[in-house]
């Protein structure tokens, strides 16, 4: 006897969506499940793989299924930079598409821009990809996808997330909040930044967050300190900031301008964190190991790549009409960099 529910009894291969309503949890959920993802409770993960055991459901299958008439490809768009973000979200997507029984064709650009971009999509049209993600950090790739023709399954990954498009992103502004409060708890009376670049959307959510975290405390909002993402850029920044002695904390946009800002705090004599306290963001492999280690943001690049697959997904199969957007909260570590001000 078929025991299972009407509301979940299909005349078809069952998809994901499928697992997901028997289970009573959202398909994302179901997604992690299948990527052994660490963030779902273990009473979660039993009652899905029950469902998928009673439904006869076999992921490469649907996968199958949602790419109708197309290979096992998904293309995938980004900048030919070694940045710590960008190649990290990508190496993530990889595994979380191969976990689909997904091949991934990279095609690097050397700028985002529209030409560049409308180029690597034609590329992959005329591979017959299932699929689009573009790693979009900048205002120009967001700009050059809006061009995409709107029949390519397509999903933006650290875009622009003021536009009205389909969009899985890391909650900029929440990190910098995080961060930026962390240093005034510890006593600081204000926050110095120095930022990344203007023209990339993380940095610029970076701002928004440390100045909406002063503007809460009613603490002084300082300058902003204009840098690249280098620690080349992070040192020559953190050169100006060590002669002031006003500045005690010091929220830097990434790991590696933080790296600069500790050097250069050490030349001058400033120690860290008993002078001066350093807050960074992305938690690269080598954070632990600074002098002193680093505190920072994390951001989840595994959540983040297992949801652009999911919307994705959602996307070819026709399950998500319109725009849609998943938004990923960073949490903060926290080592040795940080301390209360001694004056």
């Amino acid at each position: 006897m078929d025991h299972t529910p009407s509301s979940v009894r299909v005349n078809r291969d069952p998809a994901m969506t499928d697992v997901a309503r028997l289970a009573g949890v959202s398909h994302q959920t179901v997604s992690r499940v299948l990527n052994e993802h660490p963030n779902v409770r273990e009473q979660t993960r039993l009652r899905v793989r029950a469902a998928i055991e009673q439904l006869g459901y076999r992921p490469n299958r649907a996968a199958r299924a949602l790419a109708t008439g197309r290979s096992q490809l998904i293309g995938v768009v980004a900048q030919n930079s070694t940045l710590f973000g960008p190649s990290s979200l990508l190496a993530a997507f990889e595994l979380a598409a191969a976990a689909q029984g997904f091949v991934v064709s990279v095609r690097r650009v050397r700028v985002l821009d529209r030409d560049s971009i409308a180029a690597a999509v034609e590329h992959h049209r005329e591979q017959r990809v299932a699929g689009i993600v573009v790693i979009a950090p900048t205002a120009a790739a967001a700009e050059a996808l809006g061009e995409v023709p709107t029949e390519v399954p397509l999903v933006a990954v650290d875009g622009d997330p003021e536009r009205d498009a389909t969009l899985v992103t890391v909650d900029q502004e929440a990190g910098a909040r995080l961060a930026t409060r962390h240093l005034l708890a510890a006593g600081h009376r204000t926050v110095w930044h120095v930022s990344g670049p203007a023209n990339w959307f993380d940095a610029a959510g970076r701002v928004r967050g440390w100045r909406r975290a002063l503007e809460e405390a009613g603490a002084e909002v300082p300058p902003v300190n204009a840098a690249d993402w280098s620690a080349a850029s992070g040192y020559r920044a953190g050169l100006m900031l060590a002669r002031m002695p006003e500045v005690t904390a010091v929220f830097a946009a990434n790991d590696h301008l933080a790296l600069g800002i500790l050097r250069a705090m050490f030349e001058h004599g400033r120690s860290v964190p008993g002078d001066v306290s350093v807050v960074g963001f992305d938690d690269v492999p080598e954070a632990p190991f600074f002098i002193p280690p680093l505190t920072t943001v994390r951001p989840d690049f595994d959540s983040v790549a297992a949801e652009a697959l999911s919307v994705l997904l959602s996307v070819i199969s026709g399950e998500v009409a319109g725009s849609t957007r998943r938004v990923i909260t960073p949490t903060l570590v926290e080592r040795d960099s940080v301390a209360a001000p001694t004056g």
